[in-house]
């Protein structure tokens, strides 16, 4: 793709994709514009990189459709002076948007060569505001906390209470709940020492985080 080609697909993949898809927030739509999301791709999906589809990573992990990417960022209406936590740290695209939203990120990622591929692409744009560490989150990860934004890229059966508990009151974290073919896109606040609000967003399918326990399907 020529430069000129990247710049035209990058607009498409907003004002087609992502703006019809209720994403108004005049912030995401600009962190999306400049964050070049074709370098955070596989080399081979380059020119799919602005395409309406979840792109295949190692790990048999993918990245997830921008419009996707774009309401969670929308939900989580992030703040300048925000600490946020990522579980799953993937192609790093996320983290670099969730970086120029917010004050701090600590990205985790249970492959090390992810956090490794990310350092690099986070340093090339100049992007310093970010913690990429190595670890399995799938139950938690409280050692930075309490967080005003937690952000899970990958579905999970169900939440673990733990990830409540390690967000500010205040505070907002975005979780695809469910198993294939049903799961939820929910966003979950906290109000109070032990009160939180629930709240679906919408349907969609997304692949489960790594490593996270399945449900139990007991038979009679």
């Amino acid at each position: 793709m020529t430069h000129l080609d990247v710049t035209k697909a990058r607009l498409n993949m907003i004002e087609q994709q992502i703006r019809p898809w209720e994403v108004l927030d005049q912030r995401v739509l600009d962190v999306m514009e400049q964050i070049p999301r074709d370098e955070f791709v596989p080399e081979n999906w380059r020119n799919l990189a602005f395409a309406d589809i979840n792109i295949p990573l190692s790990h048999d992990e993918v990245m997830m459709e921008p419009r996707i990417e774009a309401r969670m960022l929308q939900a989580l209406n992030i703040q300048s002076s925000d600490n946020i936590l990522e579980v799953g740290t993937g192609s790093g695209y996320i983290t670099a948007l969730l970086a120029k939203l917010g004050k701090h990120v600590v990205s985790v990622d249970i492959h090390a060569d992810n956090s490794q591929n990310t350092a690099q692409k986070l340093e090339n744009l100049g992007i310093n505001n970010v913690s990429l560490e190595t670890g399995d989150a799938s139950a938690g990860w409280d050692q930075h906390a309490p967080y005003d934004v937690i952000a899970i890229t990958g579905s999970i059966p169900s939440l673990p209470e733990a990830f409540q508990f390690a967000l500010n009151k205040g505070g907002r974290l975005f979780c695809v709940i469910g198993e294939s073919p049903v799961m939820t896109a929910t966003l979950i606040t906290r109000i109070g020492e032990y009160e939180w609000t629930h709240e679906a967003l919408f349907e969609t399918e997304l692949q489960p985080l790594q490593n996270i326990a399945p449900t139990r399907h007991f038979s009679l």
